[in-house]
């Protein structure tokens, strides 16, 4: 009988090349995907005289250096003009697919390429995005890799890697009301820490993931990063077969019929076996916000700030002080009703249209009271929501609805000021992560939009009852 496999062993397997005598593996690359960090890549192809090898097998779509406001009038930052024009140039030189500033598909591109139908089950996916992992959420292996390895992806379509090991997270039962699938990963953080998915493959299971919709299953994978974890992944079912179905770089015909045979044989098998497990009870999630400088901090809007004198481990009690004096926080303050001067609701954790349909529900119900904007993650998501009307509703409730971008999650194109607290829908609350001084706490969309309503942190589930 053969071996009992995960489905990052079948994936795994089913690209390896060769394996040198140093234990790496030189692994085929389905995919690869390029924003404006790729421009050292096709450098170094340029100086080398080397060609890029399947351009069509690549997506590039700029999205740190694009502007939310003024698009037509272009990129006012020369820096950042010349790295979005310099994507456009390499990319149309070489033959690879390319979403421009005007085009309406351009957005951020662990968004466009989901939506494309460029990630698709049992591919390798690899990008020069550390987030790139959010596309394991269609049952791929998809990893972010630094710049000479984009260089040497775009030149052979292969990429060397020592194979990572295998950890299940399994969530069961049933999500609490207005527990979103934001809360459900930073609750997962906190259980096992910053660093507890180092050298791991994440695939997460169980009731509350098979009930998750796919953009809730991309949004859970892509912070898969937050937790040192090489990247997550969940199996591919019949959610992921519709989701993918008539996208436009899908299969088709009897083409799509022969994937799904593939793709139906991906799960893990019954008896395979995962280096670690970690378990989850998801009717015990509750709405999660962080207190300090990294994800590791989230705790339940109920909770109040935690006092360092109580933890016996001397580095981690110096960690907890150090981001309790960045966020100007002190012990025991209550989180649900901490004032804030900012939200932002975005990237590529929370910027599709379910996530914006999500923030609007909670934000008609009011007017916002700090400045809020609404980035969404494409254009084609733009155009999905305003024609449901959800923009009307964020401006009627002074939410700035702008162009898709990474915007203020990247502290580049757009920023928050020194000393400004943000209840914000990114992926990471580092020190200086949206701008010098900037204070983050993470929460869901529907969190955001509550916290504009309230000019403070709050409990959405409060709103609901109240509705």
């Amino acid at each position: 009988m053969p071996q009992p496999r995960t489905l990052f062993e079948k994936i795994w397997d089913d690209h390896v090349i060769l394996v040198n005598e140093a234990g790496e593996t030189l692994l085929y690359v389905g995919r690869a995907l390029l924003h404006d960090s790729a421009n050292h890549a096709f450098d170094q192809l340029r100086q080398e005289g080397r060609p890029v090898r399947r351009p069509g097998q690549l997506l590039a779509s700029p999205d740190h250096y694009v502007p939310t406001l003024g698009r037509a009038r272009g990129i006012a930052n020369p820096e950042y003009r010349q790295q979005v024009e310099a994507l456009e140039a390499s990319s149309r030189a070489a033959g690879i697919t390319h979403f421009g500033l005007l085009d309406p598909r351009q957005g951020i591109l662990q968004v466009v390429a989901p939506e494309q139908g460029m990630s698709l089950p049992g591919l390798v996916i690899c990008g020069g995005d550390s987030h790139t992992g959010t596309n394991g959420a269609l049952g791929c292996l998809a990893f972010g890799i630094g710049t000479s390895e984009v260089a040497h992806v775009l030149a052979t379509q292969t990429i060397w890697l020592r194979k990572p090991k295998s950890m299940r997270v399994r969530v069961e039962g049933r999500r609490g009301f207005g527990v979103a699938a934001k809360d459900v990963i930073l609750a997962l953080i906190a259980k096992v820490s910053a660093a507890g998915g180092v050298g791991h493959v994440v695939e997460y299971a169980g009731s509350v993931v098979r009930a998750m919709s796919m953009e809730e299953r991309l949004t859970v994978c892509n912070m898969s990063i937050e937790f040192g974890a090489r990247t997550g992944t969940v199996a591919p079912d019949e959610t992921t077969f519709r989701y993918v179905e008539g996208r436009p770089f899908a299969p088709k015909g009897a083409q799509w019929e022969k994937a799904l045979r593939d793709w139906r044989a991906l799960p893990s098998d019954p008896d395979a076996r995962f280096d670690r497990e970690v378990a989850l009870e998801g009717g015990e999630i509750a709405p999660m916000v962080t207190w300090g400088t990294n994800p590791e901090t989230a705790v339940p809007i109920t909770a109040r700030v935690p006092d360092p004198a109580g933890e016996p481990d001397p580095g981690k009690r110096a960690d907890m002080e150090r981001a309790l004096k960045y966020m100007a926080l002190q012990p025991g303050t209550a989180l649900a009703g901490l004032p804030i001067d900012r939200v932002f609701i975005g990237s590529c954790t929370n910027s599709r249209i379910e996530d914006l349909r999500a923030a609007a529900d909670v934000a008609g119900r009011g007017k916002a009271r700090v400045s809020a904007w609404v980035v969404p993650g494409s254009g084609l998501v733009k155009r999905q929501a305003e024609a449901e009307g959800l923009d009307r509703v964020f401006r009627a409730a002074g939410f700035e609805w702008r162009e898709p971008s990474c915007s203020a999650c990247t502290g580049s194109i757009d920023s928050i000021g020194p000393g400004e607290r943000c209840a914000s829908t990114i992926n990471r609350n580092f020190e200086d992560r949206m701008g010098r001084g900037g204070r983050v706490h993470l929460v869901s969309p529907a969190m955001a939009a509550a916290a504009a309503l309230a000019g403070a942190l709050t409990d959405v589930r409060t709103l609901g009852e109240n509705r």
